[in-house]
């Protein structure tokens, strides 16, 4: 239900509950959609409860014909919020970014693995 197919959850201790942000060409854009299926992801995924408050996000990448989750560092998000922001092109990104992108979880990979 998200509109665009690269988000990260986070449970906020501010806003005290689980908050869902996309990397925009603006930076990091909240989303305004209603969570309430976020209970049913967790209890199919019990790993999320673990998630530190403010330090840990759920990342998630379907882009380009990926499918890829990542319990992911909060600085990493924003590392790729950084990544949107500085190559973005026009309405749909330009071919740069999408590489950039590609490259950013390539290396993310690359930690997790």
């Amino acid at each position: 239900m998200l509109p665009i197919d690269l988000a990260f959850f986070q449970n906020s201790s501010r806003a005290g509950r689980v908050v869902a942000y996309y990397p925009s060409p603006a930076g990091c854009t909240e989303s305004l959609l209603d969570l309430d299926a976020w209970r049913d992801i967790v209890h199919n995924n019990p790993e999320l409860e673990q998630l530190l408050p403010d330090v840990e996000t759920l990342l998630i990448n379907r882009t380009r014909q990926r499918c890829d989750y990542y319990i992911a560092p909060i600085d990493q998000c924003y590392k790729l919020a950084g990544v949107v922001r500085t190559h973005w092109q026009g309405l749909s990104g330009g071919e740069l970014v999408w590489q950039e992108i590609d490259e950013f979880f390539e290396s993310l990979d690359g930690v997790h693995a």
